[in-house]
């Protein structure tokens, strides 16, 4: 096998603009999409439990994402036929796959947000941009 394989053993290329594999990192670079899918890690929730603890989603965002979510068959949505009407979101197999990897990278920032923030301050006191100044302080 040459390396050109070896980087590539599905037979995708996340490079190509035009390969699936490329709009899956596109789905899965919204950070609305990142929040709800580890919401959802726990278990079962409503729309509202999910707008309580993904802080700063508009409602119509929160219901984007997971419609884009339950598209591409990582969230399940179950409808209840009760007035008023109850609708639950759960994350399928897939879904739970995805949101262990995304255990780990938001485990990697929690640990390295202090590093991440040291960084940000020396660039701008380096004067490398004021634009970075509301990251450093949001950090």
């Amino acid at each position: 096998m040459d390396s050109e394989n070896r980087e590539r053993p599905f037979g995708y290329d996340a490079f190509r603009r035009e390969c699936m594999s490329h709009t899956v990192l596109e789905m899965l670079a919204s950070k609305w999409v990142y929040l709800v899918v580890s919401a959802l890690r726990s278990g079962k929730r409503r729309h509202g439990e999910l707008a309580r603890k993904v802080e700063g989603i508009t409602p119509k965002m929160l219901t984007q994402t997971l419609r884009v979510l339950e598209r591409d068959g990582l969230v399940r949505r179950e409808i209840f036929p009760v007035i008023p009407p109850k609708v639950e979101y759960e994350l399928t197999d897939l879904g739970r796959n995805l949101a262990e990897l995304l255990n780990q990278i938001r485990m990697w920032s929690e640990r390295h947000a202090p590093d991440i923030k040291q960084a940000r301050a020396r660039s701008l006191a380096a004067g490398e941009g004021s634009e970075e100044k509301d990251l450093v302080t949001r950090a």
